[in-house]
């Protein structure tokens, strides 16, 4: 099945996500395309990661991996980055963050939003995060319920229908997942980090069936 060139005629776009990193494990070879092409990209958290790093604190985690999220979207050229306060790893399709989402879309009016991937699982035995799945499935709702929703409507996951040639963009992509260095270094102590972000952004930046580039980032239409 052919898979079609990711949209060009937009100029602001927002990203939705749950926690502090999940722009970098996907999407973020593509921002700095986007971004280095003169569109505006927002990021907008749930969460600020505060139960990620294992034996750290909330309170001392929290606000360090905002400092490194900061950090990783400015690397692919995003320095508008907010975040709700929804307590980490406890996200629910709530009407509160439904709002949330709705509140976001209306004053950052995008032309294009980009999400997380709501299915139960990335592939067989690789189940997907409970935080993920309810998020997404809150984005879905909000979107629905919205009077004059944006244009598109992307998660970042499995079942790709469109797709941005990155090539050129690798590096950026990995250089900001990188900047995750503390959460990275408690995840994996024994892999250096720039290893671990190379591993990651390699793995969903090379080329998709029906695409006609070395290196893409895939994304699933849900709505437009």
């Amino acid at each position: 099945m052919a898979v079609s060139e990711f949209p060009t005629d937009w100029s602001r776009a927002l990203v939705l996500v749950a926690h502090p990193d999940d722009p970098e494990y996907g999407m973020a070879a593509a921002v700095a395309k986007w971004t280095a092409e003169g569109r505006h990209v927002s990021y907008a958290l749930a969460c600020r990661g505060e139960a990620g790093i294992e034996g750290m604190p909330p309170a001392e985690a929290g606000p360090l991996r905002e400092r490194e999220q900061r950090a990783s979207a400015a690397v692919v050229g995003v320095d508008d980055v907010e975040f709700w306060d929804f307590p980490d790893s406890r996200l629910h399709d709530t009407e509160e963050l439904r709002a949330a989402i709705s509140n976001v879309i209306a004053r950052k009016d995008p032309d294009v939003v980009l999400s997380l991937y709501g299915g139960d699982e990335w592939a067989p035995g690789m189940p997907n995060q409970r935080d993920h799945i309810e998020f997404a499935a809150a984005v879905e709702q909000a979107w629905d319920d919205l009077p004059s929703p944006p244009r598109w409507l992307f998660c970042n996951g499995p079942g790709t229908t469109h797709a941005v040639d990155v090539d050129g963009f690798v590096q950026p992509a990995i250089d900001s997942l990188a900047e995750h260095r503390v959460y990275l270094e408690v995840l994996d102590p024994g892999t250096p980090v720039v290893e671990q972000a190379r591993a990651q952004v390699e793995r969903t930046t090379g080329p998709i069936d029906g695409f006609p580039a070395a290196h893409a980032t895939g994304f699933r239409l849900l709505r437009g």
